[in-house]
């Protein structure tokens, strides 16, 4: 099977594409895969077999809704060009298009009307992403028009992915019909995320954040937070792995805590480096901001590959986090509350009955929910989807045969 899939996004950077792309790869399948672009980066590469497409560049800096929509049309553009071109040069048997944003799914515009089975996979919705990004109102009229454009290319996709089961209930009430939805849960992939020796023996307690940068993951908390840990544990420090549009106010802030020494902020790195630094910490932190609508849905990747590393995880009490997982397997803490998050933090540092038990429990709960165990529901769709097509195309000739 050749399968083209298109990502507003850099490729060594989405886990959710690179363990799809793998995934058919993996059994023989060709995938072309049409995304961002960073600085010095090649504009087509072979990576795990995948041919990697990079069309545009893209700094995560965008403050301003002009900017972004700018950048993301001038995308849109120009991967509906690259992947016409690729079809009509090689045509592909499905096109996978990953949001956000969901109507990047009208690039697949000419290999529809040839047949070819369209997927949207909704990785975050748009019109909650969008007012949290830009603090918009949902009651306003673009949040309004945004919901219409997710309607419209919902409509277009022949089936729809959903990235957890919150975000599937919402798209059900107003934009897909359950017959063409699935959810698909973000799931640690085995290949990387496993247990490792640890290599250190500093004595530092380190506090990892693998993730973007955005005032919705509830970072300035955790750095009020990590304040706090100083105090009581000199050998604490923060290490950050990110980037984003708050990188700056957070710097900001850490600065102004005095904590320029004991907060680290590090560049982009590959998923395979990060792993390895994400095992060597002793505690894995995720503080989404749960009055943030977005913040609050959105299930995050980091905890259960923490869980896989067996690197205790102190998350914030989220809908998201707590339709997934409970207190036996995650420290929680309560969303915007500096002191609890403080608290928890101090509570892993000197409790190690209470480490090793949430490692243990959170090892059995990754041994039945990781990429290996669920990858085969993905491909047993896709290989539907590509087949309801080729029978109906099979039906039409006949038909056309019958009649001529």
């Amino acid at each position: 099977m050749h399968v083209c899939m298109l990502a507003y996004s850099f490729y060594e950077n989405d886990p959710r594409v690179q363990q799809y792309a793998t995934a058919l790869v993996g059994r023989g399948d060709s995938v072309d895969v049409i995304c961002l672009k960073r600085e010095n980066q090649p504009c087509r590469s072979i990576v795990d077999g995948v041919n990697v497409h990079r069309i545009q560049s893209r700094r995560r800096d965008e403050r301003g809704r002009l900017i972004y929509l700018y950048r993301v049309a001038l995308f849109l553009f120009r991967s509906a060009i690259a992947l016409t071109l690729k079809h009509f040069a090689r045509p592909y048997q499905l096109v996978h298009i990953h949001s956000v944003p969901e109507y990047l799914v009208f690039a697949a515009v000419a290999p529809k009307l040839f047949g070819v089975p369209v997927i949207i996979d909704i990785h975050d919705i748009l019109p909650e992403f969008y007012s949290s990004k830009f603090n918009i109102s949902h009651d306003s009229l673009t949040f309004k028009l945004l919901v219409l454009l997710e309607r419209w290319s919902l409509a277009f996709a022949d089936h729809v992915i959903v990235a957890n089961h919150i975000w599937e209930r919402r798209l059900l009430t107003r934009s897909v019909a359950a017959d063409k939805c699935t959810t698909i849960c973000n799931h640690p992939d085995p290949q990387l995320f496993f247990p490792r020796s640890r290599n250190r023996s500093d004595g530092k307690f380190i506090i990892t954040y693998p993730g973007t940068l955005n005032w919705h993951q509830g970072l300035d908390i955790a750095i009020k937070a990590f304040a706090h840990v100083a105090e009581q544990v000199p050998s604490a420090e923060f290490h950050i792995y990110g980037e984003g549009p708050a990188q700056q106010a957070l710097k900001t802030l850490a600065l102004q805590l005095g904590l320029k020494e004991k907060v680290k902020f590090h560049a982009f790195l590959p998923r395979q480096e990060v792993a390895e630094l994400m095992a060597q910490a002793d505690v894995g932190v995720e503080p989404k901001i749960a009055s943030s609508p977005f913040g609050n849905e959105a299930c995050s990747t980091k905890i259960p590959e923490f869980m896989a590393l067996h690197v205790p995880v102190v998350a914030s009490r989220t809908a998201a986090h707590t339709y997934y997982f409970n207190d036996s397997i995650v420290k929680f803490f309560e969303s915007d509350s500096e002191s609890d998050l403080a608290g928890c933090l101090l509570s892993l540092k000197r409790d190690t009955a209470l480490r090793e038990r949430l490692v243990s429990n959170a090892a059995t709960y990754v041994r039945e929910n990781n990429w290996n165990v669920m990858k085969h529901e993905y491909l047993e769709l896709v290989d539907a989807l590509v087949e309801e097509k080729v029978k109906a195309r099979a039906t039409r000739t006949h038909s056309l045969g019958r009649v001529l």
